[in-house]
């Protein structure tokens, strides 16, 4: 009959067995490369989310490399970037009424970018939906900052009814100026 340290040595022996029979790439692939985010904000009266992938940059050339010059891109991974507004807002001035956007972008190697909502909310990364389906374009001038290593939307300022609405990855980001007005119901 084992004793009780045969029995506890044989458990250790098969558990230490088990542990370092497993892959460690099965393990890797049970996580995506890329993790989903969701984040709320408020504005004044208006609720604003944002539900997206975030790219990791591993070391990678991102834009004008991985990110073509001159080409739609989704601000994300996989599943295309939705932003939801609850009510209408005003972006660097110009209109946008409540509703659910994809986001889009198109990065340039000189001079300013464009930043698209799209009424195709709920599409995959590829391919465009189209300009036919733009709700607003914005030529926004990209900027040089500390590195994100995953892509981040996030709203660094936020003041009574105005807010900076940022897309920030490796060491670029692009800012819009967003303004929720208060319109009584």
């Amino acid at each position: 009959m084992p004793t009780l340290t045969t029995a506890f040595r044989f458990s250790s022996a098969v558990l230490a067995a088990c542990a370092l029979g497993s892959p460690p790439a099965v393990a890797a692939q049970a996580y995506p490369f890329s993790q989903r985010s969701t984040i709320s904000q408020s504005v004044a009266h208006t609720n604003i989310s944002v539900t997206y992938g975030r790219p990791v940059a591993r070391g990678r050339a991102l834009f004008g490399t991985l990110v073509p010059w001159d080409s739609v891109w989704h601000p994300g991974a996989d599943s295309a970037t939705v932003v939801t507004f609850s009510h209408d807002v005003l972006l660097d001035g110009r209109p946008l009424a409540a509703g659910a956007y994809s986001l889009w972008l198109i990065p340039r190697p000189q001079g300013r970018w464009v930043l698209i909502f799209n009424r195709a909310a709920h599409v995959f990364h590829q391919p465009y939906p189209g300009a036919a389906s733009d709700a607003l374009r914005l030529e926004v001038t990209p900027e040089t900052g500390a590195h994100m290593e995953s892509m981040a939307i996030y709203f660094p300022a936020v003041l009574r009814d105005e807010a900076t609405f940022r897309v920030h990855w490796g060491s670029t980001f692009i800012a819009v100026q967003l303004k929720a007005p208060f319109r009584p119901t």
